[in-house]
């Protein structure tokens, strides 16, 4: 998969992580493992340009006695999801067209 149309789906899923409630990192990695690999290396530096973005904010909270951030979404960020799924919905249309050509 290209380099940055991986970029722009991991973004959105890291948003739609957060749409229901804020949470941390390793939740979040735990949350979309399922449908797609993340490593905290990979995810960390994602958060920091959704928050300078507007599309999160953070909030620290303690947890057996160590700080953790919490990541919500902004209302931006569900702008932003919301943007991508109207984008994928073009880009079906477009895969529609193409896979329709007869390629044998």
């Amino acid at each position: 998969m290209d380099s940055q149309l991986k970029k722009g789906f991991l973004d959105v899923f890291v948003l739609a992580a957060l749409r229901k409630e804020p949470s941390y990192g390793y939740k979040i990695i735990s949350d979309i493992s399922p449908y797609i690999e993340i490593s905290e290396s990979t995810l960390y530096p994602i958060l920091k340009r959704l928050e300078s973005s507007g599309y999160l904010n953070v909030s620290s909270r303690e947890h057996n006695g160590r700080l953790r951030k919490y990541y919500g979404i902004t209302k931006s960020g569900v702008d932003r999801i919301k943007g991508f799924i109207d984008d994928i919905k073009q880009m079906n249309a477009l895969y529609e067209f193409i896979l329709k050509g007869d390629l044998q």
